[in-house]
């Protein structure tokens, strides 16, 4: 598989914001803080010396608590907001472009072509229909009325609102509205887009209903997505990197599950203490590795004190030692979880979701075997659950196994 390019490339960034912001910048310089400038120079550092790759087709989760920069940061990204020193480049076609060095001309495309942006307030026009606010970019970039409605429809019939296109905004819910924005967004076809807390002042149900129907349509379209969130639990369900941000900082960036794992700071420590680890953690990260089962020649006992074994009998893995049990390949998408039963023993991928494999060992009532590549990595049993919902991680030593 070729290595994915970045869609947005940033590059020790700062964002002030004010008149003169060289004085704030050599304030930083000195290493005064930020409260330290605001005192002396009456002007807010936004972002300050940020770097930070988005690769194409990944949603990256810009996470802090208010004031962190997090939505300074996102709009820089469309010139909303202005690159006061640094580089932000996004990808326009074979290259970068440096949104800070764009002429108006270029700067305009690259909104309309290249960069989306879907606000926490939906930016609903109430006095145009919601078939009509959803090809409003597209009327702003000269398409064709005709043309701009058909797109506007199939993109209201993909997030579920084909029946509503000649309502008005104020007739449909919050919910609703907020799929409206994303419609548009999707409707300028361009490949990134910025989402400023999309779903923060939406009810819980409706909100996780419209995080699974973002997944649901990012696997479809595969855009490049910067999301700013300040809900952790929403960041470990969506984000394929999250990237925290403290003071207008970055902290850390990284995968949800390294976030968990691997708090670099006491600040990112208390973000993810009261997570549910079940978002986000995988099979690998609790497993009780192979090196640590019993094993006699090329046999490995399923659990201690049961006459369970498992082996490989040239390419195909065997239970043996009690007939009656079977082995199912929960690896293959023919495997409905509901077709387990007690004698059933299931093979899975190490990175199989925590959610799925206490679902899987609730209809077993066996140990879960990790198999990767052809080879028995570890097993999943009870003690790995009650591990992980009591945050007793197994974390990788230095050699590269698993530590209980």
């Amino acid at each position: 598989m070729s290595e994915q390019t970045n869609a947005i490339s940033i590059e020790n960034l700062d964002v002030v914001f004010g008149d003169n912001p060289t004085s704030a910048l050599n304030l930083l310089d000195n290493g005064k803080s930020r409260q330290e400038i605001i005192d002396e120079a009456g002007l807010v550092v936004g972002v300050n010396n940020v770097s930070l790759d988005v690769k194409e087709g990944e949603i990256c989760v810009l996470m802090g608590l208010s004031g962190s920069g997090k939505s300074s940061l996102l709009r820089a990204v469309n010139g909303l907001n202005t690159v006061s020193r640094g580089s932000l480049k996004i990808k326009n076609g074979d290259e970068l472009v440096d949104v800070s060095e764009c002429n108006d001309h270029l700067l305009r495309h690259l909104r309309t072509e290249r960069v989306s942006m879907v606000f926490q307030k939906f930016a609903l026009m109430p006095w145009l229909s919601v078939l009509d606010n959803v090809a409003f970019g597209l009327e702003l970039k000269g398409v064709p009325r005709k043309q701009r409605r058909t797109q506007a429809k199939e993109k209201l019939d993909m997030v579920g609102l084909a029946d509503w296109a000649e309502q008005f905004p104020h007739e449909l819910s919050g919910g609703m509205q907020q799929r409206v924005g994303l419609a548009r967004a999707f409707a300028m076809d361009t490949d990134i887009l910025l989402m400023d807390e999309p779903f923060s002042a939406l009810d819980p149900l409706i909100r996780a209903q419209l995080q699974d129907e973002l997944l649901e349509l990012q696997a479809k379209l595969n855009k490049t997505i910067l999301f700013v969130s300040h809900d952790l639990d929403e960041a470990l369900k969506i984000g394929t990197r999250i990237a925290i941000m403290e003071s207008g900082k970055l902290i850390q960036h990284g995968k949800p599950e390294e976030i968990v794992l691997k708090p670099k700071t006491q600040y990112v420590r208390d973000f993810v203490a009261h997570t549910n680890p079940l978002n986000v953690l995988k099979g690998r990260s609790l497993m009780k590795p192979a090196n640590e089962l019993i094993q006699k020649s090329e046999r490995w006992q399923l659990c201690q004190g049961s006459d369970v074994w498992i082996e490989k009998e040239k390419t195909n893995w065997i239970v043996s030692g009690e007939s009656s049990l079977k082995l199912i390949d929960y690896t293959k998408k023919s495997v409905d979880v509901g077709d387990l039963c007690k004698n059933t023993i299931v093979i899975a991928s190490p990175d199989i979701d925590m959610r799925d494999a206490i679902e899987i060992r609730y209809h077993t009532g066996h140990p879960i075997i990790l198999i990767e590549n052809g080879i028995l990595v570890g097993t999943l049993s009870d003690d790995n659950f009650y591990h992980a919902l009591l945050g007793k991680y197994n974390q990788p030593d230095k050699k590269g196994k698993n530590a209980a």
